[in-house]
């Protein structure tokens, strides 16, 4: 593939020599900066429209503060590929979020100029403060600085940091990159409040304290730009300004003659927190992605020219369309169903049901507390709440949770999509706690689909549960390919199912690993040794007594899972205790994930590395059994 000419990016092996550039020079360097982003991303796949809408921002930034030693934080971390480039990895950038490559995030490991991880969103400005506090307290560390983006800033924890800080007044840069687009179109008030601040405006507003050090045009309206742009006259001030912030803006943060000005001025007299509010546009530059409706996000490697993604062809759904048609079947037959998502509708496959069903699925943004909340509310109210969030972002909602869903034993419904290890996303997006972190709270039933039939099934199990909150996960991508029933049918609660019989050993499978337990016993089979097959279905209630009968009848018992110890493998292993078969010399071998973060690959690569292939899984079973071949080799179906 030709790549683009990049004369002066060519010479940029590190931000300190943006210092060296004219004004000028730095817009054209932004143009080359976009160009070879997309360029490197056609390559790899990634998040695209974000990076691309922060390019003259990343060079802006780098220009004039002083990084590394001014603590630059990128709010979730997908928008940071202009920044990795420039920061002196961009001979690197063709390996992103690939194994042994470049993280799709800021990390911390990976270079001095990432000083702090990100990948969920929201984190951004309660990290730059502590930056600051440090500052403050006499640690070797600059200005903190905060880049955030609308739909970000509609979280609470966003809220919590800029209340804090503004208590704080200490010297603090928040940099809202407004694109009035997250993944989704960004939902509520706040995202309205925006709008409002720069809608048919034509001058931007200016905190008097830096008037004198803007150019004339700037200087000369931001008084009146002040009233034209927030209608407030008089004392009144921004919401931002309300919560102890000097505001800025909005400005075009794409327009260097802008940006330039506006961030030297705010960083030659700042003295306390401020804002200062960028508009931009997702996708900038790339006519494919601004015409798009997701606005590239995150795309698979595609063509330049054409913007057409090279995505691999499966002739199985995924899992997330199938929780999507299934739903939408529920809520047909049910009007009491309704969904919530945090701001992924077409990431959850709500989407889906939102088409057909618009008034009852509920994006509430960035905002997975509330959303947990908001669910157990409508439980409450006599609803059939589907609460669809990522496991990983689920996580973030885990005292709700327990306090307002489990704790109330609220029949609330929740979907966890993304379950298990899922790519090119890396550690930060594995869903690899929520058994373990759900299993243990009393009141809950937890499923997990081991193919895309059974999660029509769990679906169809949750919309008829009504004694207590339910859920059930299921992975990233194409399911197995297995034969699809018209029709969920309800599962009894705690039943699992034998899918393979025979004497020797038993796999006990909970969840999407069925298929890596069923090629196992094909190559046990092959050499000797009789298997049994289970599909667990429940981690709570168990199967007692499927685990019983397996546990009586055969030598040995392995359990697998997609998730990390302390989940169903644990809580096997504390009921056969509590009955004494580990005492009559059970042998039982529990696989789950290890006991560390992994870092981005394939998922076969990632799960190789977890020690859960087939062959893995078959060692364990002949190692439990006492026997150890000379030669192993696995046997594929």
């Amino acid at each position: 593939m030709t790549r683009p000419d990049t004369p002066l990016l060519d010479r940029v092996a590190g931000p300190a020599d943006l210092k060296n550039f004219s004004d000028s020079d730095l817009a054209t360097l932004a143009d080359e900066l976009r160009a070879e982003v997309i360029s490197a991303v056609s390559e790899t796949g990634g998040h695209l429209g974000s990076s691309l809408g922060v390019v003259e921002l990343a060079v802006a930034i780098h220009a004039v503060f002083n990084t590394p030693m001014d603590k630059l934080v990128w709010d979730v971390g997908h928008q940071c590929y202009p920044h990795k480039i420039l920061t002196g990895r961009r001979d690197r950038m063709r390996t992103l979020r690939q194994k042994d490559g470049l993280s799709g995030f800021t990390k911390r490991a990976e270079s001095e100029y990432d000083p702090f991880g990100a990948a969920h969103s929201s984190t951004s400005i309660s990290a730059a403060l502590g930056f600051s506090v440090a500052r403050d307290m006499g640690q070797a560390t600059g200005d903190g600085i905060a880049v955030i983006g609308d739909g970000s800033i509609s979280a609470g924890m966003a809220y919590e940091a800029l209340n804090n800080a503004g208590h704080e007044k200490r010297r603090l840069f928040v940099i809202l990159n407004d694109n009035e687009m997250s993944i989704a179109p960004p939902v509520g008030a706040m995202s309205s409040y925006l709008s409002g601040l720069y809608a048919n405006t034509p001058f931007h507003q200016m905190a008097e304290g830096f008037e004198s050090a803007l150019p004339g045009p700037f200087r000369d309206g931001a008084r009146r730009a002040r009233q034209l742009v927030t209608g407030m006259t008089g004392g009144q001030g921004t919401l931002f300004e309300e919560l102890g912030f000097s505001y800025l803006g909005p400005i075009n943060g794409h327009d260097m003659d802008q940006l330039l000005p506006v961030l030297r001025a705010a960083h030659a007299r700042a003295d306390g927190p401020m804002l200062i509010h960028c508009c931009t546009v997702k996708g900038k530059g790339y006519a494919p992605a601004e015409t798009s409706a997701d606005k590239y996000h995150g795309v698979a490697k595609f063509d330049v020219v054409s913007g057409e993604q090279k995505k691999g062809k499966s002739n199985a759904p995924s899992y997330t369309s199938v929780f999507g048609k299934s739903l939408t079947d529920e809520a047909a037959r049910d009007p009491r169903v309704v969904a919530v998502t945090a701001a992924m509708p077409s990431g959850t496959g709500l989407n889906i049901m939102a088409d057909r069903f618009p008034a009852r699925v509920f994006d509430v943004g960035i905002a997975e507390q509330h959303g947990v909340t908001f669910a157990a509310g409508m439980a409450a109210g006599g609803l059939k709440p589907f609460c669809a969030i990522y496991s990983t972002f689920l996580q973030r909602g885990y005292d709700q949770i327990v306090h307002d869903v489990a704790l109330q034993n609220l029949p609330v419904r929740f979907a966890i999509d993304r379950a298990g290890l899922v790519g090119a996303d890396g550690a930060t997006h594995a869903g690899s706690f929520d058994v373990a972190y759900l299993a243990n709270l009393p009141n809950f039933t937890v499923m997990a689909a081991a193919d895309e039939a059974e999660l029509v099934h769990m679906v169809a199990t949750a919309a008829h549960h009504d004694e207590g909150p339910i859920a059930f996960r299921y992975p990233r991508g194409e399911g197995a390919g297995v034969e699809m029933p018209e029709r969920g049918e309800v599962l009894e609660i705690g039943k699992g199912r034998i899918v393979r019989e025979g004497t020797k050993v038993a796999l006990l499978s909970f969840g999407a690993h069925l298929s890596e337990c069923l090629i196992a016993a094909e190559n046990l089979e092959a050499r000797g040794i009789s298997v049994t097959v289970a599909d667990a279905r429940f981690a709570k209630p168990l199967d007692t007594k499927l685990i019983g009968q397996l546990a009586k009848q055969h030598e040995a018992l392995i359990t697998v899972e997609q998730g990390a110890r302390g989940g169903f493998g644990a809580h096997v292993l504390h009921h056969l205790a509590a009955k004494g078969a580990l005492d009559r010399g059970l042998r039982i071998r529990t696989m789950t994930l290890p006991d560390a973060f992994i870092d981005q690959a394939s998922p076969a690569d990632m799960y190789k590395a977890a020690g859960l292939t087939a062959e893995d899984i078959a060692s364990t079973a002949m190692d439990a059994l006492g026997i150890v071949p000379a030669v192993f080799g696995a046997v594929r179906a």
